[in-house]
């Protein structure tokens, strides 16, 4: 994309938000690289360089620019189906920023050596893993430092720097600047509570009323909870050093900037990245809308405004608890299966003291539930859930709990689709839409769901899946499209 310096610096004038997170801006009359949306005074295009990634530009001695703030641009696209490698090692950079993880083991969770996966993603990013990683810390604790008041030794914990001292050093050698000094450039003045609040963009038009609505109706009371135009939710989840560190976190909508208002408790501030990671994933913040609209816009031929421009695949923030939740879903209601899921959390979920009313307890963690004694049907049935679905939810859980499936980045969809279906009680339907959540898999299409026919009526199944086809490869968003409409 970076070839084609006439049309990027087009974008760059017109400062199209749509190009936003795609290419970034290294300006040699300054010194500095900025956003293509930047409201800087516009450079001439002999004095401007264009570089895929913020990475690249760093590597090529620029600092980021301190009105667009390139810390806040959205996360690469993924263009395939399929997420190559390269990609995949990038987004785990970016989420295991903050916790020690060496690129050796990234490499063997991705299949593959270190010294392929430093060759082929220095040849894709023209940065090395490390150099890239090392960016990700940098640009987060410059969002720290400057839309937070943490003193700077959380910040360079928070962002993954082992040392105060490596993070002073590394931070002024990159931006020729303290973190102390950038600090008091910030304008505004920030009132330090219990909690931090940071914004994570998105490439516009962005269907927040339609993902709220889809959360809305799946929401597990005690665990999830949307009201006033945000989302809450609790969080479980494990340190550098294994060990369990809880909170909550709260995301709104701040249409007029492009982004998500995310609020997180202080306690999770040593697994941040984590945190945002998955806030990225579960509201998709990586999708590149006009890619998309651009191949489901046929879906308006076969009926007017089937397909608009800006809707996005719900994922997940806890693939296990989706997971669960999807079998509990089976052949009834969406309402009736979030009362089941409540059930269960209720009576084996981990009570946890929030700030936020009605987030009262963490979902039931894989091996609690795998350690209940007896037959699950015993423990399930009296809170409502059929003998089937309860053995089913038990492979499920062993399944987890022994590390036969993995939802995690790295997966391979279509491999774990096959193993899903293999465990009883799980279709096609129930692992379509689980890898669609859980795995970011663009490309499902669940031509048996009620709310699909009902949005194509009178077509049937057949007939649907033959005519998703040409909705590939971005069927999962073909298929939320459809449910936005009922």
């Amino acid at each position: 994309m970076t070839d084609n310096k006439d049309a990027l610096y087009a974008a760059f004038k017109a400062k199209d938000a749509r190009f936003d997170g795609r290419f970034f801006v290294g300006v040699s009359s300054t010194g500095i690289y900025c956003r293509p949306v930047c409201r800087a005074k516009q450079p001439k295009p002999e004095n401007c360089t264009f570089y895929a990634t913020a990475a690249a530009a760093e590597q090529a001695g620029y600092r980021p620019c301190l009105l667009c703030r390139p810390e806040l641009a959205p996360g690469t696209s993924v263009t395939d189906a399929t997420a190559n490698l390269v990609y995949r090692a990038a987004r785990m950079l970016e989420e295991s920023s903050g916790s020690g993880q060496s690129l050796e083991e990234i490499a063997g969770r991705l299949g593959c050596t270190d010294r392929h996966l430093r060759r082929v993603f220095t040849a894709e990013y023209h940065v090395s893993p490390v150099q890239y990683l090392q960016t990700c810390r940098l640009l987060l604790a410059k969002n720290l430092l400057t839309d937070t008041d943490l003193p700077v030794l959380e910040v360079a914990m928070a962002a993954g720097f082992g040392s105060l001292r490596r993070f002073n050093g590394l931070f002024k050698k990159q931006y020729k600047l303290s973190p102390t000094a950038l600090r008091k450039r910030a304008v505004e003045e920030k009132k330090h509570k219990d909690n931090v609040t940071l914004a994570l963009s998105y490439r516009p038009p962005y269907l927040w009323d339609e993902m709220l609505h889809f959360l809305a109706g799946r929401a597990i009371a005690g665990v999830e909870v949307v009201k006033n135009g945000e989302y809450m939710r609790t969080v479980h989840l494990v340190n550098a050093d294994g060990k369990p560190v809880y909170g909550w976190v709260r995301v709104g909508h701040d249409p007029k900037k492009y982004a998500l208002s995310v609020t997180v408790s202080e306690t999770l501030l040593p697994i941040l990245p984590q945190v945002l990671a998955r806030i990225r994933h579960l509201f998709d913040l990586y999708c590149d809308p006009g890619a998309v609209y651009e191949t489901l816009q046929v879906m308006n031929g076969v009926r007017p405004g089937l397909c608009v421009l800006g809707a996005r695949v719900p994922g997940c923030f806890n693939a296990f608890e989706m997971a669960v939740r999807t079998v509990l879903g089976q052949q009834i209601t969406v309402k009736a299966a979030s009362t089941l899921a409540s059930r269960i959390v209720q009576t084996y979920g981990v009570p946890i003291q929030t700030a936020i009313e009605g987030l009262t307890h963490i979902f039931p963690l894989p091996e609690d539930l795998l350690s209940l004694g007896g037959a699950i049907e015993d423990h399930f049935g009296v809170l409502g859930v059929t003998a089937a679905r309860s053995n089913t939810i038990y492979e499920l859980v062993r399944a987890f709990v022994q590390g036969e499936i993995d939802f995690d980045l790295p997966a391979q969809p279509e491999e774990e689709m096959k193993k899903l279906m293999a465990i009883r009680g799980i279709g096609s339907w129930t692992a379509q839409y689980i890898a669609m959540r859980a795995m970011e898999w663009p490309d499902a299409f669940l031509e048996t769901d009620a709310g699909v026919k009902k949005a194509l009526q009178p077509y049937t199944s057949k007939e649907l899946l033959k005519m998703a086809e040409a909705w590939r490869p971005w069927r999962s968003y073909a298929t939320v499209n459809l449910w936005n409409t009922l």
